[in-house]
């Protein structure tokens, strides 16, 4: 029985009756839709789920893909605002380098201006002579150079102390707030007079002692101190600092309190020598 039906459905007939019926489906609709009707129904309730299903898959791979290729543009927008960044920060250094020196600039004018009378030599600071950048340092100029002790040594913003030791190419600065220092110094809008001391046990905070302010000074936190026309080295009129915490003695005699230098002493890199001295300022 198998047999017979093998022998007779070959696949030659059945393309025949496929071919035959699809010709009377054809022929039919021509003059009447009812009868392709229920096979167009049929076949819709099996295409459809499937083109359906098709068109999910199609959208998620879409999705897919679209979103890999939104997240691979991020990236790539990420990594060139990261270079972005990186080139601004490299501007905003340079700015901050070139503003830094405009002020150092600036500064050095506005004292050019103040000290014209005098002759200065620049200098590098090239080494410490102590444990303590603060006690002094060794500047890259010396005799030769015409450098000679007790000159004034000054940044762009103040003073930093005296030379106390000169050799051919180097000397060495002792500077105002080292241990047992002592400038004479006055406050420039009152007037009153005081001695700047310099003391190991403060140096590391910053700050230097303000002593023998007389009882009736008007001194007050934030004035501006500057060396004395009394002082036996130091040219008059160099900006030392500025007050803080001004108070009476226990003894009520005398006032005392600290002092701000206006040199930075932690960051020391060039500095000028003044080459006229206070004797040779006193003797004409």
């Amino acid at each position: 029985m198998k047999d017979r039906f093998s022998k007779f459905f070959t696949p030659k007939r059945i393309l025949l009756a496929v071919v035959f019926f699809c010709v009377v489906l054809t022929a039919t609709s021509f003059f009447t839709d009812k009868l392709i009707t229920p096979v167009r129904n049929a076949f819709s309730y099996i295409v459809v789920p499937i083109q359906n299903g098709i068109n999910s898959i199609g959208s998620v791979l879409v999705d897919n893909d679209n979103k890999k290729k939104t997240i691979e543009e991020l990236q790539a927008q990420n990594k060139e605002l990261e270079s972005e960044l990186e080139s601004l920060k490299a501007e905003n250094e340079a700015l901050k380098g070139d503003e830094d020196e405009l002020s150092t600039l600036r500064n050095f004018y506005s004292m050019e201006s103040q000290l014209a009378s005098y002759t200065k030599v620049g200098a590098r600071v090239i080494g410490t002579t102590s444990t303590n950048w603060n006690q002094s340092f060794t500047i890259d100029q010396g005799s030769k150079n015409g450098i000679k002790v007790d000159m004034n040594v000054i940044t762009d913003k103040g003073l930093v102390g005296i030379v106390t030791e000169v050799y051919d190419s180097y000397s060495v600065v002792t500077t105002m707030i080292a241990d047992n220092s002592n400038v004479s110094a006055m406050d420039e809008r009152t007037k009153d007079l005081c001695i700047v001391e310099g003391d190991i046990t403060l140096m590391d905070s910053g700050i230097v002692k303000l002593s023998r302010i007389k009882t009736n000074a008007q001194m007050q936190s934030g004035d501006k101190v500057v060396t004395s026309n009394i002082s036996s080295k130091y040219l008059p009129g160099l900006l030392v600092g500025y007050v803080k915490d001004i108070t009476t003695d226990d003894s009520g005699l005398s006032k005392s309190g600290n002092l701000i230098p206006a040199a930075d002493f932690d960051h020391l890199t060039d500095v000028i020598v003044i080459t006229t001295t206070k004797e040779q300022l006193t003797n004409g």
